[in-house]
């Protein structure tokens, strides 16, 4: 699997990106591609052996803001980081993309350039929350303050086939 990895995304990026991805390249049999300002990267990867790793870079020069306007942004900012790794995955570059950074800027992205399943009019995110039974899926987590029915019952929907197949 090749994640593409938002670096500048979070409240200590890339710094605390990069050390998880390092520590992720280790521990799993992945390929991460950092995706951000290259030589802010390089510099918090210091010697790491990236080619032992798997670990690759790509540079975006520009960055989305936790207090930007989401759509505003992913349409304007072609070179942010969140938008290139999406686009890697619309390209069939990676596989999957991770970003800690702002919630609606990631939605944004992937409604933009990914699309939804036909069928479905807005996306869910879905929170596994362990408990002392396993682990329990939590669906929206209060992204949507406006819910109608239907939005709900494709949540739902989607939220019991994730936990069908992920669990």
């Amino acid at each position: 699997m090749r994640i593409a990895v938002d670096a500048m995304g979070g409240d200590f990026a890339p710094k605390e990106i990069v050390r998880g991805a390092i520590d992720a390249a280790k521990k799993y049999d992945c390929e991460i591609v950092l995706v951000g300002d290259e030589a802010k990267i390089r510099a918090e990867l210091g010697g790491a052996d990236t080619d032992a790793l798997h670990i690759s870079i790509v540079h975006a020069a520009d960055v989305i803001g936790m207090d930007e306007a989401p759509a505003e942004a992913v349409r304007s900012k072609k070179d942010a980081s969140i938008v290139v790794a999406t686009r890697m995955v619309k390209d069939g570059e990676c596989d999957a993309v991770f970003s800690a950074g702002s919630t609606g800027a990631a939605v944004t992205a992937a409604q933009l350039i990914l699309h939804r399943i036909r069928g479905v009019s807005r996306p869910t995110i879905a929170t596994p929350m362990p408990t002392p039974d396993g682990v329990t899926l939590m669906l929206d987590s209060g992204a949507n303050v406006d819910s109608k029915p239907e939005h709900l019952v494709q949540s739902a929907v989607m939220g019991s086939l994730y936990a069908q197949y992920v669990f």
